[in-house]
Protein backbone atom coordinates (compact mmCIF):
# COMPACT_ATOMS: atom_id res chain seq x y z
CA UNK A 1 0.00 0.00 0.00
CA UNK A 2 1.24 3.81 -0.66
CA UNK A 3 2.79 5.54 2.18
CA UNK A 4 1.59 7.90 4.28
CA UNK A 5 4.88 9.95 4.04
CA UNK A 6 4.23 10.21 0.16
CA UNK A 7 2.50 14.08 0.09
CA UNK A 8 1.53 13.06 -3.26
CA UNK A 9 -0.97 11.24 -1.70
CA UNK A 10 -4.30 13.39 -0.54
CA UNK A 11 -5.87 12.83 2.77
CA UNK A 12 -9.47 13.65 1.47
CA UNK A 13 -11.36 11.20 -0.31
CA UNK A 14 -12.71 11.65 -4.18
CA UNK A 15 -16.28 11.93 -4.67
CA UNK A 16 -17.56 8.19 -4.94
CA UNK A 17 -20.75 8.82 -7.58
CA UNK A 18 -21.70 11.53 -9.56
CA UNK A 19 -25.23 10.40 -11.27
CA UNK A 20 -26.74 8.77 -7.77
CA UNK A 21 -27.09 5.32 -10.14
CA UNK A 22 -25.95 2.11 -8.59
CA UNK A 23 -23.92 0.99 -11.71
CA UNK A 24 -22.07 4.18 -12.55
CA UNK A 25 -18.99 3.70 -14.90
CA UNK A 26 -15.52 5.85 -14.60
CA UNK A 27 -13.26 5.99 -17.47
CA UNK A 28 -9.97 7.82 -18.42
CA UNK A 29 -7.32 7.10 -21.03
CA UNK A 30 -3.52 7.70 -21.02
CA UNK A 31 -0.61 8.34 -23.79
CA UNK A 32 -2.80 10.62 -25.63
CA UNK A 33 0.32 13.19 -26.02
CA UNK A 34 2.69 9.96 -26.91
CA UNK A 35 4.83 9.75 -29.72
CA UNK A 36 4.96 6.29 -30.09
CA UNK A 37 2.68 3.12 -28.19
CA UNK A 38 -0.86 3.08 -27.95
CA UNK A 39 -3.49 4.78 -25.94
CA UNK A 40 -4.69 2.81 -23.32
CA UNK A 41 -7.99 3.32 -21.69
CA UNK A 42 -9.70 1.53 -18.50
CA UNK A 43 -13.29 1.55 -17.37
CA UNK A 44 -13.59 0.88 -13.61
CA UNK A 45 -17.15 0.44 -11.44
CA UNK A 46 -16.94 0.12 -7.72
CA UNK A 47 -19.67 -0.54 -5.01
CA UNK A 48 -21.85 2.15 -4.52
CA UNK A 49 -20.18 4.33 -1.26
CA UNK A 50 -16.88 2.88 -1.74
CA UNK A 51 -14.36 5.44 -0.88
CA UNK A 52 -10.19 5.07 -0.27
CA UNK A 53 -8.07 8.21 0.42
CA UNK A 54 -5.17 6.82 -1.66
CA UNK A 55 -6.61 6.42 -4.82
CA UNK A 56 -6.13 9.80 -6.48
CA UNK A 57 -5.43 11.14 -9.93
CA UNK A 58 -2.36 8.81 -11.32
CA UNK A 59 -0.26 11.93 -12.17
CA UNK A 60 -0.39 12.82 -8.54
CA UNK A 61 1.17 9.52 -7.79
CA UNK A 62 4.79 8.21 -7.80
CA UNK A 63 4.85 4.92 -9.87
CA UNK A 64 5.95 2.53 -6.74
CA UNK A 65 1.96 3.87 -5.57
CA UNK A 66 0.43 3.67 -8.90
CA UNK A 67 1.62 0.22 -9.06
CA UNK A 68 0.59 -0.90 -5.50
CA UNK A 69 -2.74 0.94 -5.81
CA UNK A 70 -3.64 -0.88 -9.43
CA UNK A 71 -3.65 -3.88 -8.10
CA UNK A 72 -5.23 -3.10 -4.80
CA UNK A 73 -8.17 -1.43 -7.39
CA UNK A 74 -8.39 -4.83 -9.39
CA UNK A 75 -9.38 -6.37 -5.91
CA UNK A 76 -12.12 -4.21 -4.76
CA UNK A 77 -13.87 -3.16 -7.87
CA UNK A 78 -16.95 -4.34 -9.10
CA UNK A 79 -15.51 -4.33 -12.49
CA UNK A 80 -12.74 -3.20 -14.11
CA UNK A 81 -11.41 -3.70 -17.93
CA UNK A 82 -8.68 -2.14 -19.94
CA UNK A 83 -7.94 -1.51 -23.45
CA UNK A 84 -6.15 0.30 -25.64
CA UNK A 85 -6.01 1.21 -29.49
CA UNK A 86 -2.99 0.74 -31.60
CA UNK A 87 -0.86 3.48 -33.18
CA UNK A 88 -2.06 2.00 -37.03
CA UNK A 89 -5.44 2.62 -35.78
CA UNK A 90 -4.24 6.11 -34.32
CA UNK A 91 -2.97 7.08 -37.65
CA UNK A 92 -6.06 5.80 -39.42
CA UNK A 93 -8.60 7.85 -37.09
CA UNK A 94 -6.67 10.37 -34.89
CA UNK A 95 -5.92 10.40 -31.43
CA UNK A 96 -9.10 11.73 -30.05
CA UNK A 97 -11.27 9.51 -31.68
CA UNK A 98 -9.09 6.63 -30.91
CA UNK A 99 -8.40 7.91 -27.42
CA UNK A 100 -12.74 7.23 -27.07
CA UNK A 101 -12.69 4.20 -28.98
CA UNK A 102 -10.62 2.89 -26.27
CA UNK A 103 -12.83 3.76 -23.69
CA UNK A 104 -16.12 2.57 -25.79
CA UNK A 105 -13.73 -1.06 -25.96
CA UNK A 106 -13.08 -1.01 -22.01
CA UNK A 107 -16.72 -0.39 -21.47
CA UNK A 108 -17.74 -3.18 -23.49
CA UNK A 109 -15.59 -5.46 -21.85
CA UNK A 110 -16.46 -5.23 -18.28
CA UNK A 111 -19.31 -7.65 -18.80
CA UNK A 112 -22.06 -5.64 -17.35
CA UNK A 113 -24.26 -2.61 -18.91
CA UNK A 114 -23.32 0.07 -16.83
CA UNK A 115 -26.55 2.68 -15.97
CA UNK A 116 -24.57 5.93 -16.41
CA UNK A 117 -20.94 6.92 -17.43
CA UNK A 118 -18.51 9.82 -15.99
CA UNK A 119 -15.52 10.54 -18.57
CA UNK A 120 -12.27 12.53 -17.46
CA UNK A 121 -12.34 15.80 -20.10
CA UNK A 122 -14.39 17.61 -22.37
CA UNK A 123 -15.46 15.45 -25.00
CA UNK A 124 -17.28 11.55 -25.69
CA UNK A 125 -19.45 9.81 -27.84
CA UNK A 126 -22.11 7.89 -27.03
CA UNK A 127 -22.12 4.21 -26.02
CA UNK A 128 -24.85 2.73 -26.73
CA UNK A 129 -27.88 4.42 -24.98
CA UNK A 130 -26.00 5.30 -21.97
CA UNK A 131 -26.18 8.46 -20.39
CA UNK A 132 -23.01 10.64 -19.83
CA UNK A 133 -21.32 12.98 -18.33
CA UNK A 134 -17.66 14.41 -19.24
CA UNK A 135 -16.06 16.36 -16.34
CA UNK A 136 -12.87 18.30 -16.84
CA UNK A 137 -10.19 17.51 -14.44
CA UNK A 138 -12.61 14.18 -13.34
CA UNK A 139 -9.83 12.41 -12.58
CA UNK A 140 -8.84 14.47 -9.35
CA UNK A 141 -12.54 14.59 -8.36
CA UNK A 142 -14.27 11.24 -9.13
CA UNK A 143 -13.05 7.62 -7.41
CA UNK A 144 -13.64 5.83 -10.18
CA UNK A 145 -11.96 8.20 -12.87
CA UNK A 146 -8.91 8.41 -11.04
CA UNK A 147 -8.91 4.43 -10.23
CA UNK A 148 -9.51 4.33 -14.16
CA UNK A 149 -6.41 6.95 -14.73
CA UNK A 150 -4.24 4.79 -12.76
CA UNK A 151 -5.03 1.62 -14.31
CA UNK A 152 -4.62 2.90 -17.68
CA UNK A 153 -1.55 4.56 -16.92
CA UNK A 154 0.25 1.31 -15.52
CA UNK A 155 -0.61 -0.76 -17.85
CA UNK A 156 0.52 1.61 -20.66
CA UNK A 157 3.93 2.19 -18.44
CA UNK A 158 4.46 -1.85 -18.77
CA UNK A 159 3.65 -2.07 -22.10
CA UNK A 160 6.59 0.75 -23.13
CA UNK A 161 8.68 -1.05 -20.64
CA UNK A 162 8.21 -4.21 -22.54
CA UNK A 163 9.01 -3.01 -26.30
CA UNK A 164 11.76 -0.74 -24.90
CA UNK A 165 13.69 -3.97 -24.70
CA UNK A 166 13.15 -4.19 -28.25
CA UNK A 167 14.58 -0.51 -29.10
CA UNK A 168 15.71 0.32 -25.78
CA UNK A 169 17.62 3.31 -28.24
CA UNK A 170 14.35 5.80 -27.46
CA UNK A 171 14.72 4.93 -23.56
CA UNK A 172 10.89 4.27 -23.49
CA UNK A 173 11.60 2.67 -20.50
CA UNK A 174 12.14 5.99 -19.15
CA UNK A 175 10.02 8.50 -21.19
CA UNK A 176 7.17 5.97 -22.12
CA UNK A 177 6.77 7.66 -25.34
CA UNK A 178 6.38 11.28 -24.43
CA UNK A 179 8.26 13.53 -26.53
CA UNK A 180 11.10 14.22 -24.61
CA UNK A 181 14.43 15.93 -26.25
CA UNK A 182 16.35 12.48 -25.51
CA UNK A 183 13.40 10.47 -27.49
CA UNK A 184 13.43 13.23 -30.30
CA UNK A 185 17.32 12.80 -30.96
CA UNK A 186 16.73 8.57 -31.02
CA UNK A 187 14.13 9.40 -33.66
CA UNK A 188 16.33 11.68 -35.40
CA UNK A 189 19.50 9.21 -35.38
CA UNK A 190 17.75 6.00 -35.00
CA UNK A 191 14.76 6.81 -37.43
CA UNK A 192 11.31 5.28 -36.36
CA UNK A 193 9.66 1.89 -35.78
CA UNK A 194 6.13 0.17 -36.09
CA UNK A 195 5.26 1.75 -32.74
CA UNK A 196 5.78 5.28 -33.83
CA UNK A 197 2.87 7.44 -34.79
CA UNK A 198 3.25 8.08 -37.81
CA UNK A 199 0.30 10.80 -38.32
CA UNK A 200 2.11 12.43 -34.98
CA UNK A 201 4.67 15.37 -36.12
CA UNK A 202 8.15 13.21 -34.93
CA UNK A 203 10.29 15.61 -35.30
CA UNK A 204 9.82 19.52 -36.14
CA UNK A 205 10.74 20.77 -39.89
CA UNK A 206 11.34 17.01 -40.93
CA UNK A 207 8.39 14.91 -42.56
CA UNK A 208 7.95 11.34 -41.36
CA UNK A 209 8.51 10.45 -44.80
CA UNK A 210 11.89 11.75 -44.65
CA UNK A 211 13.01 9.59 -41.55
CA UNK A 212 14.46 5.57 -41.68
CA UNK A 213 12.23 2.47 -40.74
CA UNK A 214 13.94 1.18 -37.92
CA UNK A 215 13.03 -2.59 -37.65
Amino acid sequence: MPSRKNKNILATPLQSNYSGKEVEVGCDEAGRGCLAGPVFAAAVIFPKGYTNPNIQDSKALKEVDREALADLIKQEALYYNISRCSPNEIDKWNILRCSIKAMHRAIKGLGVDPEFIIVDGNYFLPYKQVSYQTIVKGDAKFLSIAAASILAKVARDNYMKTIDKKHPEYLWIQNKGYPTRAHREAIASSGITKYHRKSFQLLKDVSNDQLLLNL
